[in-house]
């Protein structure tokens, strides 16, 4: 069984749905010092972000988290 390395850097990737209107996902790299295990964690999260008009801004919605 093989494992992918996640990267460095912090990275976003976007991808828009086909027919709606101003949402698409954003996944981030997420870097974390776990106090109770003593060790950095890395985390994969992956967002639902859409535009709200009603109240002029963005809505971000955590989909998934997981261990990168």
């Amino acid at each position: 069984m093989s494992c992918a390395t996640a990267p460095e850097e912090p990275i976003t990737q976007v991808a828009a749905f086909p027919g709606a209107a101003d949402v698409h996902w954003e996944t981030q790299i997420s870097v974390t010092w776990n106090e109770q295990e003593r060790a950095v964690e890395r985390e994969e999260l992956i967002y639902e972000v859409s535009w709200i008009p009603e109240l002029g801004t963005y809505r971000w919605f955590l989909r998934s988290r997981r261990k990168a």
